[in-house]
């Protein structure tokens, strides 16, 4: 007779809690869908469709061609933080130390990550206003803090008003994360906003974690404005940025924070055991863009405000409320008058228009009813993309209307956004 077989056991789940309780990014999630079809135009992630300036890429060769293949610092290129000092003092009337305040990192996206981890104890609470990134409360929550959204409206044109944040505050409040200009709204703030800010964090002693990945790629004549540069905040600011945005180096991955030693020195024990240093081939390419990349960073700007004007009306003209933007390369559109929520929305057009939108609510439910496009992307393409919502905005005001009722009107709007000025 032969042994019976032990049962199998199955393995209990080993996937922590926190983590379990991570939703997939509502972005990613929803170009997988893009992914499986063909000839879609996409207005969806927020790459820069300009590929890096000549120099810069010439920088990363020229520094393999030379061996520069090895670690940096924890910290970065001495060289490196040196620029980036220079050009934050520069920009932004902000002085960090290059060897003791700066941080180089992989992507802003890292910085902030190491920077939430340095500073959140469990339960923690920290605020950020929403419509936002989406990866700002799963960051919070992965370094076992509390995320606490705190809504703006297209109304206020998505600032971030003081009373709002002095509402959300509690005894556990601990840090404030702003993004201005932001994504996905291109709400920007002056310095008088921010101004109100600012008193509201000391008052109640926040440390504040500003994004500043969009700070270049502004419209307005005013100048942009970090909340790191007023008075009293410097010292309880982390300033984060990096070269993704505004000089189109999206696979480099290079970002940086600067902030007091000691809040610098404790990202540093993170990220020298996780990353250990951002790559050395990066490092050069970012140098470069820092000392030399002025000129070609205007003319992309150039590009993104032309998309921009005629992106903008051309929803108007479709009879769609849209805020303008003063900054980043995004189009956040009221789709609340179609009577379609945001998902239904952007799956719909692309299924039968082939253009692909990113759902409002990805970026929050306050988001909800409104859908966020990219003109980080070719200008024909965004001029065909605008043809086709129109067809289909057309189709959904109409509703039951006759097949050939749809199509005359769907037509008409066509043909008003043709005239659209790209000025």
């Amino acid at each position: 007779m032969k042994p019976e077989t032990p049962p199998v056991s199955q393995p209990r789940n080993f996937i922590a809690e926190h983590v379990l309780s991570i939703p997939r990014s509502g972005i990613r999630d929803f170009f997988e869908i893009v992914q499986s079809m063909a000839d879609v135009i996409s207005l969806g992630i927020g790459e820069p469709d300009f590929v890096t300036p000549w120099h810069i890429r010439e920088a990363a060769i020229y520094a393999l061609e030379r061996g520069r293949t090895g670690y940096t610092s924890n910290l970065g290129a001495p060289k490196l933080r040196k620029a980036i000092a220079r050009y934050v003092r520069d920009n932004y009337g902000v002085q960090y130390q290059a060897l003791t305040e700066v941080i180089v990192a992989v992507g802003v996206s890292e910085a902030m990550d190491i920077a939430l981890r340095a500073i959140i104890n469990p339960g923690d609470e920290v605020l950020y206003h929403e419509p936002c990134y989406v990866s700002y409360s799963p960051s919070i929550a992965l370094a076992h803090g509390k995320a606490v959204a705190i809504p703006t409206f297209v109304e206020d044109k998505f600032k971030l008003r003081p009373e709002a944040l002095r509402a959300a505050i509690t005894p556990r409040s601990k840090a404030l994360i702003l993004n201005f200009p932001c994504n996905p709204t291109g709400g920007v703030m002056t310095r008088e906003e921010l101004q109100a800010i600012a008193d509201v964090c000391i008052e109640h002693d926040l440390l504040v974690l500003t994004d500043e990945i969009y700070s270049e790629l502004t419209y307005s004549s005013t100048p942009h404005v970090s909340i790191a540069s007023l008075p009293g905040m410097r010292e309880r600011c982390i300033f984060l940025h990096g070269f993704s945005k505004a000089f189109a180096m999206t696979g480099f991955r290079v970002g940086y924070a600067c902030a007091p030693a000691a809040l610098t020195e404790a990202m540093m024990r993170i990220h020298q055991y996780s990353i250990l240093c951002a790559s050395i081939v990066g490092q050069e390419a970012a140098t470069e863009a820092l000392e030399n990349g002025a000129t070609a960073m205007a003319e992309m700007r150039d590009q993104y405000r032309m998309r921009r004007n005629f992106l903008h009306k051309s929803f108007e003209e479709m009879g769609l409320p849209c805020f303008e933007p003063q900054g980043a390369f995004y189009m956040f559109v009221d789709i609340r008058s179609t009577g379609l929520h945001s998902r239904e929305f952007a799956v719909r057009l692309l299924e039968e228009e082939k253009v692909a939108v990113v759902p409002g609510n990805a970026f929050g439910t306050s988001g909800e009813g409104f859908i966020r496009c990219s003109y980080a992307t070719a200008f024909d393409q965004i001029e065909i993309a605008a043809e086709r919502i129109a067809r289909f905005v057309a189709r959904q005001r109409l509703g039951a209307a006759s097949p050939s009722t749809q199509s005359a009107a769907a037509d008409g709007l066509v043909s008003v956004l043709g005239t659209a000025s790209a000025s």
